[in-house]
């Protein structure tokens, strides 16, 4: 049985065009290469949506809140991967997608959260909007009735490190985050997309489960600096920022609102120390250790390689 639906009904992947690294993309490319049918849904056509294509994709372009053109995007499909960037029509998306896919009787239906989440509740929340609406989106799933699998990384190293502190690393050897002595632990997209691979592969003993996943050491940031040091061979330190300025900062690079309400509410959890938190999650569902922030950094050497000063 398991073969039929191995080659027979493709499985959804929304978000399928982020960047290289994004969940989406790296689910895509894993279920592909093992002989899996992948139904990718982008946003928008574009060089990315012809790169998943080239791969084997059946590529779909769709909006998750336009709930009509979601039975297109679902149906004929068993299982599905539910993710989507920071955004304030989340909690809109999540239902529409949720309630087409019990519509059609999905075998299961794997959510991407927060590990943030964990220690929300109905009395308990966080500055952050979108924390909010993942909190929402994993009641109304667990309401659903739907055979769900939730799925709650902690802070991403693509996003915390190769987007927002690379270019400090770049110009001035500094990593410059507003994260104080807080330690956190985290964890790579694609480490985290390999473990909602093996999810869709075999969804039946992990419907209703919770998976917090989380890098393999929790740590501040000087010791990450340490480390960057040592991969990249030259002197990193760490500088902590002052965190109005860098919200500011982000204001100022045109990042959304919401973004930048969602990225400082990590940035104060993280000096409060709520982000010091150590699973082994992620081995048990891969097998594999989680990638080390080392490994990380040597992987990414191009995006921290220092700027040569410009000559006068």
């Amino acid at each position: 049985m398991m073969t039929k639906h191995k080659h027979d009904n493709p499985i959804l992947v929304t978000g399928a065009a982020g960047a290289v690294g994004g969940i989406g993309r790296t689910v895509t490319e894993v279920l592909l290469a093992k002989g899996h049918k992948v139904r990718a849904m982008v946003r928008r056509e574009d060089a990315r949506a012809e790169a998943l294509r080239r791969l084997g994709a059946e590529v779909v372009v769709s909006d998750l809140t336009d709930l009509p053109a979601m039975h297109r995007v679902i149906e004929g499909c068993r299982r599905v991967y539910f993710g989507m960037s920071v955004s304030p029509a989340y909690l809109e998306a999540t239902i529409n997608t949720a309630a087409v896919a019990r519509h059609y009787g999905v075998e299961a239906f794997v959510n991407m959260s927060q590990m943030t989440v964990s220690q929300m509740s109905i009395t308990e929340t966080t500055d952050s909007p979108q924390h909010k609406l993942h909190w929402l989106a994993e009641q109304a799933l667990s309401w659903s009735g739907l055979p769900a699998v939730t799925v709650r990384p902690t802070v991403f190293m693509e996003g915390f490190f190769l987007q927002l502190a690379a270019p400090g690393v770049r110009s001035s050897g500094t990593l410059a985050l507003p994260l104080g002595g807080g330690k956190i632990s985290p964890v790579s997209a694609v480490d985290v997309a390999r473990a909602v691979t093996v999810i869709l592969e075999d969804p039946a003993p992990h419907i209703g489960q919770i998976y917090d996943l989380t890098g393999p050491e929790s740590t501040d940031l000087d010791h990450y600096a340490h480390v960057f040091s040592e991969a990249l061979g030259r002197p990193i330190r760490y500088r902590d920022v002052p965190l109005p300025a860098w919200s500011e900062g982000l204001r100022q690079a045109k990042f959304p609102e919401h973004l930048v309400r969602h990225l400082t509410a990590m940035a104060e959890l993280a000096r409060q120390g709520r982000y010091d938190r150590m699973t082994d999650t992620l081995r048990k569902l891969t097998g594999e250790a989680p990638t080390n922030m080392r490994d990380f950094v040597k992987l990414h050497a191009a995006a921290f390689k220092q700027r040569e000063p410009a000559h006068s």
